[in-house]
This record gives structure tokens, C-alpha cells and sequence, in this order.
């Protein structure tokens, strides 16, 4: 729809409530304003209707039940706030009013700003480092708590120990938890807690209190406190507030607990887990004793029936005695008759085999040996002289001596080794040079490179 064809046309009010919101919703959407409420109204599905003015106007204002679970106190009239949100108009009354989305009381979005910022460079600094945190686990038997003595988080933290494990020893070290003292009581409370941790046998700390504004928690936002729990030898649980609650106490501790009887529960085994486990255990036991019982009972058993008396005993060794006697003769004649048919055998071999005819054989074996052997040298010979030939010729046209024969000679060293360069041989040097027909022996008297 453009705004340059309105003058002339006749709209609806339907069209025109469409068109005003479509322009104002374009224009100003997710912006910040600060007012004070008036005429609060919650309606049954959970959505908050209310008026902000300042004092020159007032502004109509919706928080569907989405955005209103998510406020972390409790508005009334009168209160000052700032509203985040988007400005739009209700078409069916043609309402000007503003949908908001965030709300906080005014001075919470500084502490908020502040909050990130100190956050931020907290983090920075590894303060909330994961491998820097102590283990927290539920077997500690002696825990410090540092919360405000008549607080309804110390009863509930009080009650839930007693409840899950009483034998678990508690230590208050009472301090303010809202208030320009809050902080400084905290960091020292943690401090001396440290420092008599021997003395008292203290193994854990929980730091903490109930529900409150962004103001009545901000002790535990504050730098110092968390700098005197990141510094703690003994770990350290935050639990601070309810649930939704988040403070800086909460990133720097070793443990963040929702609330104050989470961290009790968190922190002390159950009783009934215990008494459960026991019984486990005992159930284990019975059962463990039973077996050996069992076991040890067949075995009594067992041993009872393989004791007899000496004269039984008796018997059944002389009858196992005749047993062993009949298998000995038995295995004797049978012993004796593989032997005497081993015998026979090898006589038939020796009266087979006898010296008279094997010497018969021999003799006529070796009558033609002689025979046998010049022929078998006739034919190596005429099978090998033709090859001896040709080594001979290869032998002869490689000798050293027919090189010899044509004028060449061998030079010789004291040593009988051959001479191959004339380093080898230095003025006075005795050598020999072999000849054809015989050797010359020679002194250098010099020697002449080529």
C-alpha cells in the first residue's frame, strides 16, 4: 500500500488500523523505554497488562506470558522500569501500545552491563577455566557453609543434610549476603576458612543464599568475591539464588549448585543410597558365604566316601596285586614267543644269506672289473680330448710365456711382485726383469715418467 494514493481514496477503519501498524511496527521495533508502571493487570493464561508514564504521557503496554516467565522479579505499580520491545497498534481497538519482550528494573541494566563487562574480562583472565576447578563429589564429611544465619537457604541446606546423611559435620561462618558489607564479609569468611582448614578438618565449601533482584545478589557478583574464591585451596560450591539465577560467584566456582538445597544434595551422599548399598552388599556376602558353604560341605562329602577301612583297603590291593601278577605272565609268554619267532626268522635269513655264496658272487663280480674299468677309461678319454685340445690352444695363446717370447718382459720388485708404475720403483731400488729365456737383475738409477 503506498502512503502517495491515500488522499483520494475512502478507506475502512479496518484498512486504516492495518496500514498505521505496518508503519509502526517498521519503524520502531526492539526499542527501550523507561517508565513507571501503572494499572498492572495479570490475566488468568498469564499475560501482563499494564501503563507506562512518565509525567507528560502514558503508553499501553502487553508481556504475553512467554516473555513474563522469564522476569527475574516481581513488578508492581509504581514501580520504574525499562521495557524492551516493539511498538505496534492493536487493530481491533485501534490501540497504540507496546510489545514487550525484556523487562528490568531500572538500575538492573547497569548492574547487567556491569555484570557482562566483569564477566567478560574474568574469563579472559581464566578465571573460569574448567581444567583450574577442584573436584566436587558427595563423600566430604566436613563442609563449611557461608550464608546469613537466619537465612531460609541455611534451614533448607540444614534440612537436606540431615535429611540425606546426617553424619556429614557442618560449620556456619555467618556473614551478610546483600549490602555494602556483603562482600567484603564473604571474601574474608572464605579466606579464614582457608586458613583453619587444617586446624578444623573443613574439606569443602559452600558459598551462597536465596532468591532475590539483580541488587539483592549482587555481592556475589562482585570481583573480590570472585577473586577470593578462584584463590581457595578448598573447593568452593556457589549457590546463589533460584534456578534462572546466574551470578559470577557461579563461573569462578568449582561447583554451581541452582539453589542452596541443590548444592546440599549435590554434596552429601544419601542415606538411603548408603543403606541400599549395604544391603547389597550383605545380600553379596550371604550369598558369597552360602557357596563356600555348599562347597565346602561336597567336598567333606566327597572326601567321607573315599574313606574306607585298613582291611578293605587291604583286599583291594591284593586283588589288584593277583591282576598284576596275571598280566605280568601274560605279557611274559608273549614276550617270549615275539622272540623265539624273531629267531627263527633270522635263521632262515642267515642259512639264505650264508658267507660261502656271497664270496661266490664277489668273486665273479671282481673277475670282470679290471675289463669294466679300462673301458670305461678308453671312453672318458676319447670323450674328453677333444676339449683338452681346446684349453690347450686357449691356455697356450694366453701364456705369459709366448708374450715373452715377442721382446716383451715382467719387472719384478725384491719381493717377486709385479712393478706396474715407476712410483713403485725409486733410484736404488733392486729389481728383476723376466725374459723369455731367464731373468736380468738391475739397480735403478732413475726413473723417467712416460
Amino acid at each position: 500500500m503506498n502512503l502517495l494514493d491515500v488522499g483520494e481514496n475512502v478507506w475502512s477503519v479496518s484498512q486504516i488500523n492495518r496500514l498505521a501498524r505496518q508503519l509502526v511496527e517498521e519503524g520502531f521495533s526492539g526499542i527501550r523505554v523507561e517508565g513507571e508502571i501503572s494499572g498492572l493487570k495479570k490475566s488468568a493464561p498469564g499475560h501482563w497488562y499494564f501503563t507506562l508514564k512518565d509525567r507528560g504521557a502514558q503508553l499501553d503496554c502487553v508481556m504475553f506470558r512467554g516473555a513474563a516467565v522469564r522476569v527475574r522479579f516481581q513488578p508492581g505499580d509504581g514501580d520504574r522500569i525499562t521495557a524492551r520491545g516493539d511498538l505496534t497498534i492493536y487493530e481491533t481497538r485501534g490501540r497504540f501500545q507496546l510489545n514487550v519482550t525484556a523487562m528490568e528494573a531500572t538500575g538492573a541494566g547497569e548492574l547487567r552491563r556491569a555484570f557482562e563487562l566483569l564477566k567478560a574480562r574474568l574469563q579472559a583472565e581464566g578465571l573460569f577455566d574448567g581444567d583450574r576447578k577442584k573436584p566436587v563429589a558427595a563423600g566430604f564429611r566436613h563442609i563449611g557453609l557461608i550464608t546469613a544465619e537466619s537465612s531460609a537457604a541455611l534451614r533448607d541446606m540444614l534440612s537436606v543434610f540431615r535429611r540425606r546423611f546426617p553424619a556429614i559435620r557442618l560449620t556456619l561462618i555467618p556473614v551478610a549476603v546483600q549490602g555494602e558489607q556483603a562482600p567484603s564479609q564473604i571474601c574474608q569468611a572464605i579466606g579464614t576458612a582457608n586458613a583453619l582448614r587444617h586446624k578444623l578438618g573443613l574439606e569443602a565449601l559452600i558459598v551462597g543464599r536465596g532468591g532475590g533482584s539483580a541488587e539483592d545478589l549482587q555481592a556475589f557478583n562482585e570481583e573480590s568475591v570472585a577473586r577470593a574464591i578462584f584463590a581457595s585451596e578448598l573447593p568452593v560450591t556457589s549457590a546463589v539464588g533460584h534456578e534462572i539465577d546466574f551470578s559470577i560467584a557461579d563461573f569462578v566456582a568449582d561447583l554451581r549448585a541452582p539453589t542452596p538445597s541443590a548444592a546440599a544434595e549435590l554434596m552429601s551422599p544419601s542415606r538411603q543410597e548408603y543403606s541400599d548399598l549395604l544391603r547389597a552388599q550383605l545380600g553379596k556376602l550371604q550369598n558369597r558365604m552360602r557357596q563356600q558353604f555348599e562347597h565346602r560341605r561336597e567336598r567333606l562329602e566327597l572326601t567321607a566316601r573315599r574313606l574306607q577301612s585298613p582291611g578293605r583297603r587291604l583286599q583291594d590291593h591284593a586283588q589288584t596285586l593277583d591282576d598284576f601278577s596275571q598280566r605280568m605272565r601274560r605279557a611274559g609268554k608273549t614276550l617270549l614267543d615275539g622272540k623265539r619267532q624273531r629267531v627263527n626268522l633270522l635263521r632262515q635269513g642267515l642259512k639264505h644269506n650264508a658267507p660261502i655264496r656271497r664270496v661266490e658272487q664277489l668273486r665273479l663280480a671282481l673277475a670282470g672289473a679290471p675289463l669294466r674299468l679300462q673301458r670305461a677309461l678308453q671312453s672318458r678319454i676319447q670323450r674328453d680330448k677333444p676339449r683338452l685340445e681346446v684349453l690347450s690352444r686357449s691356455l697356450h695363446a694366453t701364456s705369459p710365456l709366448n708374450t715373452l717370447a715377442r721382446g716383451y718382459s715382467i719387472t719384478l720388485d725384491e719381493s717377486g711382485r709385479v712393478i706396474r708404475s715407476v712410483d713403485e720403483a725409486g733410484p736404488g731400488a733392486r729389481i728383476a726383469t723376466r725374459l723369455a729365456d731367464g731373468k736380468l737383475h738391475s739397480t735403478v738409477s732413475g726413473s723417467e715418467p712416460a
